[in-house]
């Protein structure tokens, strides 16, 4: 048994089919079945069903799948020692995060990190928080970047960065006096709003929440699955929405968005990591560079109301 019939084998069985698998693997149709052949006959054991044009797992296959699984898992982190022995001249990292700081504060450390170590590829995969979660979790991510605190038995929470957070209103709604909010005036507004599971989302609920508003008694005109959305559909006049600063600075430089004069507490960003998983050295170079970013190009600031 090797680790290349394990391979072809896992991906026969996620595919149910041997032509996709044997093209996603870049192999010959031939190939890949004489992997799986060579399988079933070297340890006497019936992997997959042949049902006409399609295959399925055996009972004896699904439960294999599971350990072919883990032998390849176990081989990826033996292939990640070895290239860290390589000094850093070639690896990848990983990265999941939520949409703020995935598409705002992320960018700027993930070049910098790639101008120092040119070898290492970053892929960036951007969720809500609980998908970040999840993929720290799974080990789909070396690391995750969150907008909100994760209760996660797993996973180590590290806070590396601030946020401030603005309620903002497009220039035609806006009130004339830029008095403070009461909690009346917040029921009377409209909104629009991320997703349940965002971490915006949840500092909105916990906001409300604090000044004893129920979600029942708010208007939400519009969930969206964005910044970039909640932002757009503002800017036409839907409503108001607790954005990052960093995702309406611009228009409201600009007058279109207004910041209305309400009280909203500064957010942390945070890393999450697996408590139990190997972190490679790429991995570790760019925790260094996370603690020794630039605090005044880093921290995140807006305008104090």
């Amino acid at each position: 048994m090797t680790l290349e019939q394990l391979r072809i084998f896992v991906a026969v069985a996620e595919r149910e089919h041997v032509t996709r698998a044997a093209r996603d693997l870049h192999l010959t149709q031939s190939a890949t079945s004489a992997a799986v052949a060579a399988l079933e006959a070297r340890h006497a054991a019936k992997l997959f069903n042949r049902i006409g044009r399609r295959i399925e797992l055996t009972p004896t296959g699904r439960l294999f799948l599971n350990e072919a699984r883990a032998v390849l898992a176990r081989a990826a982190v033996a292939e990640t020692v070895l290239a860290d022995l390589g000094g850093l001249k070639r690896g990848s990292l990983a990265l999941a995060a939520s949409q703020t700081v995935g598409n705002y504060w992320l960018p700027p450390l993930m070049h910098r990190f790639r101008a120092t170590y040119p070898g290492i590829s970053l892929n960036l995969t951007i969720g809500n928080t609980e998908t970040v979660a999840a993929m720290v979790r799974d080990g789909v991510a070396d690391f995750g970047f969150v907008e909100a605190a994760v209760e996660e038995a797993a996973l180590s929470l590290t806070p590396v960065a601030q946020d401030e957070l603005v309620l903002v209103t497009s220039s035609v709604l806006a009130p004339a006096k830029r008095r403070s909010l009461r909690p009346v005036d917040l029921k009377a507004l409209r909104w629009v709003s991320r997703e349940k599971g965002s971490g915006t989302r949840a500092i909105f609920e916990a906001a409300m929440a604090g000044l004893g508003i129920a979600l029942a008694e708010i208007d939400i005109v519009l969930e969206l699955p964005s910044n970039e959305a909640v932002r757009a559909a503002v800017l036409d006049g839907a409503g108001a929405a607790l954005l990052s600063q960093l995702v309406v600075a611009v228009p409201l430089k600009a007058g279109s968005l207004v910041a209305l004069n309400f009280a909203v507490p500064q957010r942390q960003f945070f890393l999450l990591r697996h408590k139990e998983r190997y972190e490679s050295e790429a991995a570790r170079e760019f925790h260094r560079l996370i603690g020794t970013r630039q605090p005044d190009k880093h921290r995140l600031r807006g305008r104090r109301r």
